[in-house]
């Protein structure tokens, strides 16, 4: 049974928002197989693509190293995930072509740059990146308050107290209760945000104001993508993060797809 027959049009909140569907947890499981249809069409083409998240992991693990950067190492890592929706974009654009039975060649991935969503792109990835930074000064903000008085450490320091000390533990709850928060916060803005500047002529005003729409009549259905998005991206860490170059066009895939099961086009 396809998702078409779970979703129900719903009417939209405002005169200039599109119609949002309610859908059900078939959805999130049908908008994730048809996700990986996508990537298996395209993976010889874009695992390069992939491939990136990795590389960028493994340079901010080498900067972090440096002691003044060392308490950054975690949410540097962590915080990659907030710019997924931004990166997504061009995987956005080959989903919506491949649907249209048009062609979906790699050089397509750069299409949303050089289209009539440049500028709505460019404004939602500027927020995306306030997001970003705002996590690290939480984060940073979290040690201190925790490890800071301890004083400089070596990183198999911080290693060795923080599963073995109250600084360290606090630091475990707060650091990830405050991720959390940051993970929400970006869901409930790009979900359907940027899918949706690419596929329609919308400014980001309305794009991120649907998908809160969307966020509010789906509230369960979407923190229950959220929490497959986590699981997905925690074994893409797996192992040394070279499971992202599968995980993350897969997730893009399915996020398009996603998307149009919220809204009606």
């Amino acid at each position: 049974m396809t998702a078409t027959l779970h979703a129900t049009a719903l009417p939209a909140r405002a005169a200039d928002l599109p119609e949002i569907r309610r859908i059900e947890t078939a959805d999130l499981t049908w908008a994730l197989a048809e996700g990986w249809k996508d990537f298996t069409e395209k993976r010889g083409d874009l695992i390069f693509l992939g491939l990136l998240y990795p590389v960028i992991c493994f340079v901010a693990v080498a900067l972090a190293f440096n002691a003044p950067l060392l308490p950054l190492l975690f949410p540097l890592v962590a915080g990659l995930s907030i710019a997924g929706p931004a990166v997504a974009s061009g995987f956005y654009e080959l989903a919506r072509r491949r649907e249209e039975g048009r062609d979906s060649s790699w050089w397509h991935f750069l299409d949303p740059l050089n289209a009539r969503s440049r500028w709505p792109l460019a404004l939602l990835t500027g927020g995306i990146a306030l997001l970003f930074v705002a996590w690290l000064g939480v984060a940073y903000a979290i040690y201190q308050a925790t490890f800071g008085t301890v004083g400089p450490m070596q990183p198999g320091d911080v290693i060795a107290r923080l599963f073995t000390t109250v600084e360290g533990w606090q630091l475990i709850v707060l650091g990830n209760l405050a991720g959390g928060a940051f993970a929400l916060a970006t869901l409930v803005v790009a979900v359907v945000a940027f899918p949706m500047v690419v596929d329609q002529p919308v400014d980001a005003v309305t794009a991120v104001r649907t998908s809160l729409a969307a966020v509010r009549e789906n509230p369960r259905e979407v923190l229950g993508w959220g929490v497959r998005v986590a699981g997905l991206l925690a074994l893409g860490m797996i192992p040394a993060a070279i499971g992202l170059a599968v995980v993350l066009p897969w997730l893009g895939y399915a996020t398009w797809h996603l998307y149009t099961r919220l809204v009606v086009r």
